[in-house]
Formats: structure tokens, sequence, C-alpha cells
């Protein structure tokens, strides 16, 4: 069973910066394909971010690219998701996704779920 960690929410200022991770346990970290997706309150989850087993694809959001990094260091099992020029509008629980890794990197079909990280951007 794979279980999926992620941490490194909070609260910040609008203009602010946070950096969430993302650990993995169960599978080899390294064969996994990572997303992060978020849901605000009375929304839908949506896709954020993702990026490829190897590092070298990345997908992003319209409304997070520029703002927004994805990284992986898969030495550590982490995956890390830099959000910069943080806006009222990115509150939301944050959750990190796995899948097995694949041809193409997709925003859907992620497997393993965590249980989400708080994030709070204040005016």
């Amino acid at each position: 069973q794979v279980q999926v960690i992620e941490s490194g929410g909070g609260l910040v200022q609008a203009g602010g910066s946070l950096r969430l991770s993302c650990t993995t346990s169960g599978r080899i970290f390294s064969s996994l394909d990572i997303g992060w997706f978020r849901q605000a309150p009375g929304k839908e989850r949506e896709f954020v971010a993702g990026i490829s087993w190897g590092g070298d694809s990345k997908l992003y959001a319209d409304g997070v690219k520029g703002r927004f990094t994805i990284s992986r260091d898969n030495s550590k099992s982490t995956v890390f998701l830099r959000m910069d020029s943080l806006k009222p509008e990115d509150t939301a629980v944050y959750y990190c996704a796995g899948r097995s890794s694949r041809i193409v990197l997709t925003t859907t079909n992620y497997d393993y779920w965590g249980q989400g990280t708080q994030v709070t951007v204040s005016p």
C-alpha cells in the first residue's frame, strides 16, 4: 500500500511564499509520477502541477504558471511545490498524488492520494 504524506501548508499574506513537500512510502519513489492538486471550499478539486518520475517533464495549470515551481529529489524521496506571489484565490487544501510512471505526464489518473495540507492566503 502506498502512503502519501504532504507537509508545509500554513497561513501567509498575499504576495508571500510557501513550500510544500510530499513524500511517499510503499513504492519506489523514483518510479512514480507526482502531481499536486487543490480544492477550495465549494469548488471541485483541480490540478496544480505535476512532475514525471525522473523530473524531466513538468506540467502546470495556467493559473499558477510563473508563480509555482515543482521539483523533486529522488535521493530524498521528496517532491516540492514552491509557491511564490501567492494570492487569496490560491487558498485551498493542497493534495499530493502519485501514480506509476507513464510515457506521457498528464493531469489525470493519479492513484495514491495524501490527506492534504491547508494553504491559506490572507489579503
